[in-house]
């Protein structure tokens, strides 16, 4: 609601500013402009999904979704200890930081809410420490490959979309780095 106001806002005020200054036409046309640009942008980026998703896709059928899950096992069973003893939740775990690492949050976020739900059955109404460091798995998630921002790049027209990998890399195993060791900080302040 608060950005639909903002962007209206927005909106309204720079077709005042440019009737004020007498460039009406120009507004209009930057405008109409944009919304191609957009709709040219948003077609684009829905391709470049649809082929992600189809690899994944892939992946999955072909058992090497699973077997990336299962390399991950052990090192998320000692981030996630309590949740390692249900297997159910600990595959959704897995499945979600796979997804992540294949840079395909869209497909990471139905199993990511399905392992929190798993996980939120054992502390009703709050949030348990597990859940905390999901969270922040997931938000700073570690990606191999970043085929949404790729995507976007590509779609804007550049010629190398891929050339950002090392940076990505960095920021993100740092991301994840910190989030992890704040999270067990903060774990062992605050303890009930």
């Amino acid at each position: 609601m608060t950005m639909s106001v903002i962007w209206t806002a927005m909106a309204v005020l720079s077709v005042l500013c440019g009737l004020a200054t007498g460039r009406g036409e120009q507004v209009a046309a930057a405008a109409v402009e944009g919304a191609g640009a957009a709709v040219e942008l948003c077609l684009g980026i829905a391709g470049m999904l649809c082929l992600w998703m189809g690899v994944m896709e892939v992946m999955r059928r072909s058992g090497l979704a699973d077997g990336l899950s299962r390399m991950l096992s052990p090192v998320l069973r000692l981030i996630f200890p309590k949740a390692a003893r249900d297997r159910e939740t600990m595959d959704c775990i897995c499945a979600n930081v796979s997804a992540n690492l294949l840079g395909l949050g869209n497909a990471a976020t139905p199993l990511g809410i399905q392992a929190a739900q798993r996980m939120s059955r054992s502390s009703p109404g709050r949030a348990n420490d597990e859940l905390c460091m999901l969270v922040v798995c997931n938000t700073a998630s570690i990606q191999l490959i970043p085929t949404t921002v790729a995507t976007v790049r590509a779609a804007a027209g550049s010629q190398t979309p891929f050339d950002i990998l090392p940076a990505v890399w960095l920021a993100s195993s740092l991301s994840v780095g910190v989030g992890i060791c704040v999270c067990k900080l903060l774990s062992r302040v605050w303890r009930d």
